[in-house]
Protein backbone atom coordinates (compact mmCIF):
# COMPACT_ATOMS: atom_id res chain seq x y z
CA UNK A 1 0.00 0.00 0.00
CA UNK A 2 0.96 3.39 -1.09
CA UNK A 3 1.93 5.30 2.74
CA UNK A 4 -0.38 8.52 2.60
CA UNK A 5 2.07 10.78 3.98
CA UNK A 6 5.69 9.68 2.29
CA UNK A 7 7.47 11.96 0.09
CA UNK A 8 10.55 10.74 -2.46
CA UNK A 9 12.21 13.63 -3.66
CA UNK A 10 14.91 13.60 -6.22
CA UNK A 11 17.95 15.53 -6.19
CA UNK A 12 17.24 16.04 -2.37
CA UNK A 13 21.13 17.14 -1.84
CA UNK A 14 20.33 20.28 -4.78
CA UNK A 15 19.86 23.88 -4.21
CA UNK A 16 15.98 23.22 -4.63
CA UNK A 17 16.06 19.74 -2.95
CA UNK A 18 17.52 20.99 0.16
CA UNK A 19 14.58 23.73 0.63
CA UNK A 20 12.15 20.80 -0.11
CA UNK A 21 13.90 18.05 2.41
CA UNK A 22 15.24 20.26 5.14
CA UNK A 23 12.57 23.11 5.40
CA UNK A 24 9.25 24.37 6.38
CA UNK A 25 7.63 23.00 3.34
CA UNK A 26 7.73 19.29 4.10
CA UNK A 27 6.68 19.43 7.23
CA UNK A 28 3.92 16.71 7.97
CA UNK A 29 5.77 14.29 5.53
CA UNK A 30 7.70 11.20 5.77
CA UNK A 31 10.62 12.29 3.45
CA UNK A 32 12.88 10.12 1.57
CA UNK A 33 15.80 11.64 0.07
CA UNK A 34 18.18 8.55 -1.79
CA UNK A 35 21.99 10.68 -2.72
CA UNK A 36 23.38 9.83 -6.09
CA UNK A 37 24.98 7.34 -4.75
CA UNK A 38 22.51 5.17 -3.30
CA UNK A 39 20.17 5.63 -6.44
CA UNK A 40 21.15 6.51 -9.82
CA UNK A 41 18.35 7.24 -11.80
CA UNK A 42 19.51 6.86 -15.12
CA UNK A 43 19.00 3.03 -14.10
CA UNK A 44 15.48 2.00 -14.62
CA UNK A 45 15.73 -0.98 -12.97
CA UNK A 46 17.15 0.73 -9.72
CA UNK A 47 14.27 3.40 -9.55
CA UNK A 48 11.92 1.13 -9.87
CA UNK A 49 12.87 -0.89 -7.46
CA UNK A 50 13.26 1.55 -5.01
CA UNK A 51 10.08 3.85 -5.60
CA UNK A 52 8.28 0.47 -5.28
CA UNK A 53 9.65 -0.93 -2.22
CA UNK A 54 8.95 2.88 -0.75
CA UNK A 55 5.39 3.20 -1.83
CA UNK A 56 5.49 7.27 -1.76
CA UNK A 57 2.60 8.85 -2.14
CA UNK A 58 4.08 11.76 -3.90
CA UNK A 59 7.32 12.25 -5.75
CA UNK A 60 9.21 15.42 -6.58
CA UNK A 61 11.81 15.08 -9.55
CA UNK A 62 14.45 17.78 -9.21
CA UNK A 63 17.60 16.33 -9.71
CA UNK A 64 19.94 16.58 -12.66
CA UNK A 65 22.92 17.23 -14.32
CA UNK A 66 22.94 20.21 -16.75
CA UNK A 67 25.55 18.25 -19.59
CA UNK A 68 24.26 14.96 -19.24
CA UNK A 69 21.14 14.13 -21.15
CA UNK A 70 20.79 11.17 -20.08
CA UNK A 71 20.47 12.42 -16.30
CA UNK A 72 17.41 14.87 -17.56
CA UNK A 73 15.50 12.94 -20.15
CA UNK A 74 15.74 9.37 -19.30
CA UNK A 75 15.92 9.86 -15.33
CA UNK A 76 12.89 11.69 -16.21
CA UNK A 77 10.87 8.75 -17.65
CA UNK A 78 12.46 6.82 -15.28
CA UNK A 79 11.12 8.59 -12.05
CA UNK A 80 7.63 8.69 -14.36
CA UNK A 81 6.84 5.23 -15.18
CA UNK A 82 7.83 4.07 -11.85
CA UNK A 83 5.48 6.84 -9.91
CA UNK A 84 2.49 5.63 -12.28
CA UNK A 85 3.49 2.20 -11.57
CA UNK A 86 3.01 2.61 -8.05
CA UNK A 87 -0.01 5.28 -8.55
CA UNK A 88 1.95 8.08 -6.71
CA UNK A 89 1.15 11.50 -7.41
CA UNK A 90 4.18 13.52 -9.85
CA UNK A 91 5.47 16.88 -9.50
CA UNK A 92 8.46 17.39 -12.11
CA UNK A 93 10.27 20.23 -11.84
CA UNK A 94 11.20 21.95 -15.45
CA UNK A 95 12.46 25.56 -16.77
CA UNK A 96 11.80 28.61 -18.62
CA UNK A 97 14.76 27.96 -20.92
CA UNK A 98 13.43 25.48 -23.39
CA UNK A 99 12.14 28.80 -25.01
CA UNK A 100 13.60 30.58 -27.44
CA UNK A 101 12.48 34.34 -26.05
CA UNK A 102 9.62 36.66 -27.61
CA UNK A 103 8.21 39.37 -25.72
CA UNK A 104 4.85 38.02 -25.56
CA UNK A 105 4.34 35.69 -22.15
CA UNK A 106 4.45 32.01 -22.85
CA UNK A 107 1.42 30.08 -21.68
CA UNK A 108 1.24 26.62 -20.59
CA UNK A 109 -0.09 25.94 -24.27
CA UNK A 110 3.29 27.33 -26.07
CA UNK A 111 5.38 24.82 -27.05
CA UNK A 112 9.26 24.67 -26.58
CA UNK A 113 11.24 25.80 -28.93
CA UNK A 114 15.07 25.92 -27.40
CA UNK A 115 18.09 27.30 -28.86
CA UNK A 116 20.63 25.19 -26.98
CA UNK A 117 21.15 21.49 -25.94
CA UNK A 118 19.86 21.91 -21.67
CA UNK A 119 16.48 23.66 -22.71
CA UNK A 120 16.11 20.36 -25.76
CA UNK A 121 17.15 17.85 -23.15
CA UNK A 122 14.27 19.40 -20.42
CA UNK A 123 11.52 19.71 -23.37
CA UNK A 124 11.97 16.55 -24.26
CA UNK A 125 12.03 14.92 -20.46
CA UNK A 126 8.77 16.85 -20.30
CA UNK A 127 7.35 14.76 -23.38
CA UNK A 128 8.71 11.51 -21.45
CA UNK A 129 7.01 12.33 -18.18
CA UNK A 130 3.72 13.20 -20.16
CA UNK A 131 3.98 9.83 -21.92
CA UNK A 132 4.55 7.86 -19.05
CA UNK A 133 2.82 9.75 -15.85
CA UNK A 134 -0.14 11.36 -17.80
CA UNK A 135 -1.52 12.72 -14.22
CA UNK A 136 2.14 14.33 -13.82
CA UNK A 137 2.05 17.99 -13.27
CA UNK A 138 4.94 19.70 -15.05
CA UNK A 139 6.24 22.74 -13.49
CA UNK A 140 8.29 25.14 -15.19
CA UNK A 141 10.06 27.58 -13.06
CA UNK A 142 12.94 30.27 -13.40
CA UNK A 143 16.03 31.76 -11.77
CA UNK A 144 15.94 30.68 -8.25
CA UNK A 145 17.23 32.75 -5.56
CA UNK A 146 17.65 32.21 -1.73
CA UNK A 147 17.07 33.66 1.64
CA UNK A 148 19.64 31.72 3.98
CA UNK A 149 21.99 30.52 1.82
CA UNK A 150 23.27 31.85 -2.02
CA UNK A 151 21.86 30.09 -5.30
CA UNK A 152 24.30 29.43 -8.08
CA UNK A 153 23.15 32.96 -9.54
CA UNK A 154 24.06 34.86 -6.62
CA UNK A 155 27.23 33.58 -6.03
CA UNK A 156 28.13 34.41 -10.29
CA UNK A 157 27.23 38.00 -8.94
CA UNK A 158 29.47 37.76 -5.74
CA UNK A 159 32.44 36.11 -8.25
CA UNK A 160 32.23 38.70 -10.63
CA UNK A 161 32.31 41.66 -7.97
CA UNK A 162 34.93 40.39 -6.00
CA UNK A 163 37.08 39.87 -9.43
CA UNK A 164 37.81 36.03 -9.54
CA UNK A 165 35.12 35.47 -12.36
CA UNK A 166 34.83 37.61 -15.78
CA UNK A 167 31.36 36.94 -16.21
CA UNK A 168 29.15 39.76 -18.04
CA UNK A 169 25.50 39.64 -17.04
CA UNK A 170 23.51 40.64 -20.58
CA UNK A 171 20.80 43.46 -20.50
CA UNK A 172 18.70 41.35 -23.08
CA UNK A 173 18.47 38.42 -21.37
CA UNK A 174 15.08 38.79 -19.05
CA UNK A 175 13.76 35.85 -16.84
CA UNK A 176 11.82 35.92 -13.54
CA UNK A 177 13.59 34.82 -10.92
CA UNK A 178 12.02 33.74 -7.65
CA UNK A 179 12.64 32.81 -4.05
CA UNK A 180 13.72 29.15 -3.56
CA UNK A 181 11.23 28.79 -0.53
CA UNK A 182 8.69 29.43 -1.90
CA UNK A 183 9.01 27.31 -5.17
CA UNK A 184 10.06 24.40 -2.28
CA UNK A 185 6.21 25.24 -0.36
CA UNK A 186 4.53 25.23 -3.75
CA UNK A 187 5.51 22.09 -5.21
CA UNK A 188 5.07 20.41 -1.97
CA UNK A 189 1.76 21.94 -2.04
CA UNK A 190 1.19 20.46 -5.09
CA UNK A 191 2.19 17.33 -4.48
CA UNK A 192 -0.34 17.04 -1.89
CA UNK A 193 -3.08 17.33 -4.81
CA UNK A 194 -4.57 15.50 -7.47
CA UNK A 195 -4.78 18.65 -9.69
CA UNK A 196 -3.66 20.36 -11.49
CA UNK A 197 -1.66 17.40 -14.06
CA UNK A 198 -0.20 18.86 -17.26
CA UNK A 199 2.29 21.64 -17.38
CA UNK A 200 1.80 24.23 -14.87
CA UNK A 201 3.77 27.69 -14.98
CA UNK A 202 5.60 28.87 -11.68
CA UNK A 203 8.00 31.94 -12.26
CA UNK A 204 8.38 35.46 -9.97
CA UNK A 205 6.10 38.33 -10.87
CA UNK A 206 8.89 40.46 -11.63
CA UNK A 207 10.50 40.12 -15.52
CA UNK A 208 14.14 41.75 -15.30
CA UNK A 209 17.07 41.73 -17.34
CA UNK A 210 19.92 39.53 -16.09
CA UNK A 211 22.13 42.59 -16.01
CA UNK A 212 19.25 43.88 -13.54
CA UNK A 213 19.11 41.16 -11.49
CA UNK A 214 22.83 41.14 -10.85
CA UNK A 215 22.43 45.27 -9.68
CA UNK A 216 19.90 44.13 -7.42
CA UNK A 217 21.59 40.95 -6.16
CA UNK A 218 24.72 42.93 -5.57
CA UNK A 219 22.88 45.92 -3.50
CA UNK A 220 21.00 43.27 -1.91
CA UNK A 221 23.82 41.87 -0.41
CA UNK A 222 26.36 45.06 0.28
CA UNK A 223 28.35 44.17 -2.61
CA UNK A 224 29.75 46.83 -4.83
CA UNK A 225 27.27 46.45 -8.51
CA UNK A 226 29.96 49.39 -10.33
CA UNK A 227 32.14 46.50 -10.42
CA UNK A 228 29.80 44.48 -12.25
CA UNK A 229 29.73 44.01 -16.17
CA UNK A 230 27.49 44.30 -18.88
CA UNK A 231 26.76 42.86 -22.36
CA UNK A 232 24.15 41.54 -24.68
CA UNK A 233 24.04 38.21 -26.24
CA UNK A 234 24.51 39.24 -29.39
CA UNK A 235 27.60 40.58 -28.50
CA UNK A 236 28.89 37.67 -26.92
CA UNK A 237 28.21 35.50 -29.62
CA UNK A 238 26.44 32.84 -27.37
CA UNK A 239 23.51 31.09 -28.10
CA UNK A 240 20.85 31.63 -25.04
CA UNK A 241 16.97 32.27 -24.51
CA UNK A 242 16.32 36.05 -24.66
CA UNK A 243 13.61 37.27 -23.12
CA UNK A 244 11.68 34.50 -21.47
CA UNK A 245 8.84 35.02 -19.49
CA UNK A 246 6.13 32.45 -18.40
CA UNK A 247 2.35 33.43 -17.72
CA UNK A 248 2.11 31.81 -13.98
CA UNK A 249 -1.81 33.36 -14.29
CA UNK A 250 -3.09 29.51 -13.96
CA UNK A 251 -0.77 28.55 -11.24
CA UNK A 252 -2.33 31.59 -9.38
CA UNK A 253 -5.96 30.67 -9.76
CA UNK A 254 -4.64 27.12 -7.92
CA UNK A 255 -3.45 29.65 -5.07
CA UNK A 256 0.16 29.42 -5.67
CA UNK A 257 2.06 32.21 -5.46
CA UNK A 258 5.84 33.19 -5.02
CA UNK A 259 7.70 36.34 -4.58
CA UNK A 260 10.45 37.81 -6.97
CA UNK A 261 13.46 40.31 -6.53
CA UNK A 262 11.01 43.12 -5.70
CA UNK A 263 10.32 41.91 -2.40
CA UNK A 264 13.38 40.70 -1.15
Amino acid sequence: MRHPRRLFVTGGSGFLGRHIVDGPASEGWEVIAPTSRSLDLRDAVSVHEMIAGRQPAAIIHTAYRKDDRTSIVDASRHVASAAARCGARLVHVSTDALFAGRLAPYTEADEPTAVHDYGRDKADAEREVAAACPSAVIVRTSLLYGVHELSGHERAVRDAVSGTSSMTFFTDEVRSALLVDDLAVALVALADRSEPSGVLNLTGPDPLSRAELATMTARRHGWDASRLRFSTIEESGMTRPGHVVLDSTLAAGHGLEVRGPASW
